[in-house]
């Protein structure tokens, strides 16, 4: 049976790549980094190795922050590409996740979507940063979930499990919740493990490779695909104008 967006209750987002637009992001704040190598780097060696050093780093420092965990990411891609840093170049680096866009259609989208859902977000970054990325998607949150809240970075199973505990005393069960994510490596693979319906928001849909994600070991499946925000609140807008 086809499930229907209508039938949940409540949508969980990973947000950066997702909602927040993390690999221009990325790129810009890389610059003063990527401008001192001596050969020409390309957009997709730049987030792939962005990509091996921040998950390498979560892996090892869980519990470090992400601005933090960020500065040392930084401090990795110098030594890769001969490039000496100093630490308060790795510092600023890890600052600016704060002036990472919003996808110019997620806070149109969220604010449709609250209309008709709980909305919560299950995110590989921490409390102070997140801040910044609320403040440009223009929404109020129900619930907050941050790696620096669990301890662990997705795609650890631990920071679902933390959500779906969270979620379960406010009377939300499994079958309530859609994930929407982008990554398959942090959210994808580990929600449809545990059991959670998922919604794939293919930012890269015009792109080759992962970007700034590491390749998922397996691939998963989806219960929906959009390309972008935009077009799940399509599709929900037309679920409810066949429902009345």
């Amino acid at each position: 049976m086809r499930l229907r967006i209508n039938g949940f209750r409540i949508l969980t987002f990973d947000v950066y790549g997702t909602l927040i637009d993390w690999e221009s992001g990325m790129i810009n704040a890389l610059r003063p980094l990527t401008g001192k190598v001596g050969r020409s780097l390309s957009t997709d060696e730049i987030l792939e190795a962005h990509a091996y050093h921040e998950s390498h780093a979560q892996k090892w420092t869980p519990t470090r922050v992400y601005r933090d965990l960020l500065a040392v990411v930084y401090r990795r891609l110098g030594e890769e590409w001969g490039i000496g840093t100093t630490w308060e170049e790795c510092r600023a680096y890890g600052k600016a996740v704060g002036d990472w866009p919003a996808f110019h259609d997620s806070p149109g989208a969220l604010a449709y979507l609250k209309e008709h859902f709980r909305l919560a977000v299950l995110t590989n970054t921490d409390n102070a940063s997140f801040e910044f990325s609320k403040a440009r998607l223009g929404v109020e949150f129900d619930f907050v979930f941050t790696a620096e809240d669990i301890g662990s970075y997705k795609p650890d199973g631990r920071n679902f499990d933390y959500m779906l505990s969270a979620l379960a005393r406010a009377g939300y069960g499994r079958s309530d919740i859609l994930h929407v994510a982008e990554s398959q490596f942090h959210d994808h693979v580990p929600a449809r493990s545990l059991g959670l319906a998922n919604c794939w928001i293919y930012r890269r849909h015009e792109k080759p490779g992962f970007g700034a994600t590491m390749p998922p070991a397996e691939e998963p499946g989806f219960d929906f695909r959009f390309n972008s925000m935009a077009e799940l609140a399509e599709a929900h807008r037309k679920e409810a104008s066949v429902s009345n």
